[in-house]
């Protein structure tokens, strides 16, 4: 089958069940939630939306730790439920993708669990499982989510399972096409039942070096980071090829690759015309705050906007050599919110930046994602007490930077900056005690900076970042703008001041220009951008063509001619 590529200039909402609407009072999100608030989802004028895992889980990775494939959490609700979902979103033309966690499972999926109950049985080769004679571990590969990737099997002295991640979600063996044969098989049933498409998890990690060799260490531990041993290897190509070929390639669906690890030389396997994905996300800014995006305790670089936009431009130059198409990207479940990461001076936090921002990355070539609460400002929390977190990352990320020698103060305050937990609060409906999200406790504490940052309050200021968000999207959806986006000659403007972002989108027939101001202070052009302006974060009317020379703090326009 032919992919159309009708995912090109549609526009993606993420939502984080877990957090986004409780239909039952239980303190956590639900499909009911979601389902109650779909003509909200459709006022933003989104066409897809991305569900980070509604599988039944353990829960010890929020959901990425998958024990059925094929069942809904009952913390969610049913697959009724989901069925509903899936009806009454088509009606409104939005379409559903789903989140496919295929590197590992949980440990309490069946097939883990027959696993370990019989050696002999088919299932211990569906993960990683190896004997060593002295007892040790086979190696001293550290975990992404710390300690060693190995975890000793209860009553086999010597027998180890691998995880890439957490000891409780064990690695998948993708060297077993019998393995490979259930997950295509799982994929398709989904496929057939109607979604739209999947975003794909940690898909750079399926295939590990089969040496299984000592590293050189890189921490106080002893141990060597398993990125350099697991993370887009040599041969990851054919285990690609091989699952594109038996599910994607047969459906006219949607698939955004979380691919980490890769060089400009990979994006065209992994996004050209005849690439195993859709699409990926453009990571490459999003960890712009942290020296290692696994072990923060590393530090945190000097950064500037010039960095900033170095990086993004840099990353639009190769996904145009390789043909293919970005996922752009400010937030999701895995970041800080951008309003505080992005923008230094907590002063200048404001919903003028938000909306800067929001700008900034929007009309970019590529789908454009829109992160459940982004879309209305929503900053990142402070937390007192290590025990105040829930995220695994966070916690095992404090307790890595203090056996590294970070004081316990300074570990606080890296997680509370870097933290998934931030973009995990509660969305933020309205101004009561538990944001319109719930009436009960909710699972996760409400973040600490709200004020007039809720949909109802939002909702009702024409000057709001929610309403600047609706109007981005109308106008991305505008046939001119579309076709510029997807056929248009990008090309950074160079002959700006460092603290603005700018570039163009242009053919024969038309162009826009993107100028986005980063800084507190005004910034004047040495030349005019002129034509006509289509938004103005600062909600100046023009009804005539204009000529822009400067732009004032954190103003942010877009320009068509």
């Amino acid at each position: 089958m032919t992919n159309t590529q009708w995912w090109k200039n549609d526009v993606f909402y993420q939502i984080y069940p877990r957090s986004f609407k409780d239909s039952n009072g239980d303190g956590i999100g639900d499909l009911q939630g979601i389902i109650s608030k779909l003509d909200y989802i459709k006022s933003l004028n989104v066409d897809n939306i991305w569900l980070s895992p509604i599988y039944k889980s353990p829960m010890v990775d929020m959901g990425y730790d998958i024990a059925d494939y094929k069942a809904i959490d009952p913390i969610f609700g049913t697959m009724q439920d989901f069925d509903e979902l899936l009806a009454k979103a088509k009606k409104l033309g939005i379409g559903i993708i789903m989140d496919l966690v295929v590197n590992h499972t949980s440990d309490q999926h069946a097939w883990f669990k027959a696993a370990l109950k019989d050696p002999n049985s088919k299932y211990r080769d569906y993960y990683i499982f190896k004997h060593t004679d002295n007892g040790k571990a086979p190696n001293n590969w550290r975990s992404i989510f710390g300690g060693s990737t190995w975890e000793p099997v209860p009553n086999e002295p010597g027998t180890f399972y691998f995880h890439t991640f957490a000891k409780q979600q064990p690695d998948l063996n993708w060297e077993n096409p019998a393995l490979r044969q259930e997950i295509y098989k799982m994929i398709n049933w989904w496929l057939d039942k109607g979604i739209s498409g999947f975003r794909i998890d940690a898909i750079t990690h399926i295939k590990k070096d089969l040496d299984w060799a000592n590293i050189s260490p890189d921490a106080d531990d002893g141990l060597g980071s398993v990125v350099r041993k697991g993370r887009n290897r040599p041969g990851v190509d054919k285990l690609l090829d091989d699952l594109y070929e038996h599910t994607f390639a047969n459906y006219d669906a949607v698939t955004i690759g979380e691919a980490y690890g890769l060089k400009a030389d990979d994006l065209k396997k992994f996004v050209g015309p005849n690439g195993y994905f859709s699409m990926i996300f453009d990571f490459n800014y999003m960890n712009i705050d942290v020296a290692d995006v696994d072990e923060w305790f590393r530090g945190q670089p000097n950064w500037s906007i010039q960095d900033l936009k170095d990086i993004i431009f840099k990353g639009q130059k190769g996904i145009k050599a390789a043909d293919g198409w970005y996922a752009n990207v400010l937030e999701n479940h895995d970041q800080p919110r951008v309003l505080s990461k992005l923008i230094k001076d907590t002063a200048a936090q404001s919903p003028k930046a938000a909306k800067a921002l929001g700008l900034m990355y929007f009309f970019l070539p590529g789908a454009p994602f829109i992160y459940q609460g982004q879309e209305l400002g929503m900053k990142n929390f402070k937390r007192q007490s290590i025990d105040e977190f829930n995220d695994i990352s966070s916690i095992n990320n404090y307790h890595l930077a203090i056996e590294n020698g970070v004081n316990a103060d300074k570990a606080l305050q890296i997680v509370n900056n870097k933290s998934r937990d931030n973009a995990r609060t509660p969305m933020q409906w309205d101004d009561s005690v538990y944001g319109g999200f719930s009436q009960h406790t909710p699972w996760l504490p409400m973040g600490n900076q709200r004020v007039d940052i809720n949909v109802e309050a939002e909702t009702n200021d024409s000057n709001s970042v929610l309403n600047f968000y609706r109007e981005m999207s109308n106008i991305h959806h505008q046939p001119a703008i579309k076709t510029l986006l997807t056929n248009g000659e990008f090309k950074p403007i160079q002959d700006v001041q460092q603290d603005v972002v700018a570039y163009q989108l242009s053919n024969d027939e038309h162009s826009m220009n993107v100028l986005v101001n980063l800084s507190n202070s005004n910034q004047n052009f040495s030349k005019a951008f002129s034509g006509t302006i289509q938004i103005d974060n600062y909600q100046n009317k023009y009804s005539e063509p204009i000529s822009i020379t400067s732009l004032s703090p954190y103003q942010a326009i877009l320009i068509y001619k």
